[in-house]
């Protein structure tokens, strides 16, 4: 089963145009791909919701599949309960995940903010969705001040459940990074106790498909499907 979980190390780091990145290298590849959120948040019952960024960045071949849908930018179990609206478990989650992964190569299951935002009143979390289906996590992380905490905490959770680090993605690099943004590629991969796999253009979601496509294979790494170097990258950024 060909799964991967993907979570931030909080929220608006660019979880989504880092899934739409590895599901437009899937399907240049040739490989059928599906892309799961259990729970939208911050959404209203018409308006696109992120399944509909990584449509629109990728094209209409992916599958995609929202099981719940809240408006208020909350949690989702406290988003669920504000809303009078069932929440959306782990085992659903899992289980969407598992019929996905019947019909196509790659699944992406996008998680909500973090990786301990709760789902539902009982605890549930991303977590444990990934670790039901034996599924690795990716970390997408911020790029600056901060990043490396959150970082270190998240990969800290996967390992305390027995959960594989798939490793971490920048989900937005600056056009001119900082100080401390430069000395984060070399220190995230050190905070993940997983390697650097990615570093996506913070410009990226304003490009077309073919614009995009072409930023995702220099911005992802091999195992993703791309050409991305971490040490090519970090030394071309070398504080």
């Amino acid at each position: 089963m060909s799964v991967i979980v993907l979570t931030g190390t909080g929220t608006g780091v660019g979880k989504t145009v880092v899934t739409a990145a590895i599901a437009a290298l899937a399907l240049a590849g040739r490989r059928s791909v599906a892309v799961l959120k259990p729970a939208q948040t911050g959404v209203g019952p018409d308006e696109p919701g992120d399944l509909a960024e990584v449509g629109r960045l990728v094209g209409e071949d992916v599958t995609t599949w929202e099981l719940g849908r809240f408006p208020d930018p909350l949690a989702p179990n406290t988003a669920a309960r504000r809303a009078g609206l069932p929440v959306v478990t782990p085992a659903q989650a899992a289980a969407a995940a598992i019929e996905l992964s019947r019909g196509h190569d790659q699944v992406l299951v996008e998680g909500a903010g973090g990786l301990l935002v709760r789902f539902d009143d009982n605890g549930g979390t991303l977590a444990d969705v990934a670790w039901s289906i034996g599924a690795p996590v990716l970390i997408v992380a911020d790029a600056g001040l901060g990043t490396l905490n959150a970082t270190a905490l998240t990969a800290e959770a996967l390992r305390r459940r027995g959960i594989a680090c798939a490793g971490v993605v920048v989900g937005s690099w600056p056009a001119e990074p900082d100080l401390a943004a430069r000395c984060n590629l070399d220190d995230l991969p050190t905070a993940a106790d997983a390697p650097l796999v990615g570093a996506i253009p913070a410009n990226a979601a304003a490009l077309d498909r073919a614009e995009f496509l072409a930023v995702a294979r220099r911005s992802l790494a091999p195992e993703l499907g791309g050409e991305f170097d971490a040490n090519g990258f970090a030394a071309e950024y070398a504080a």
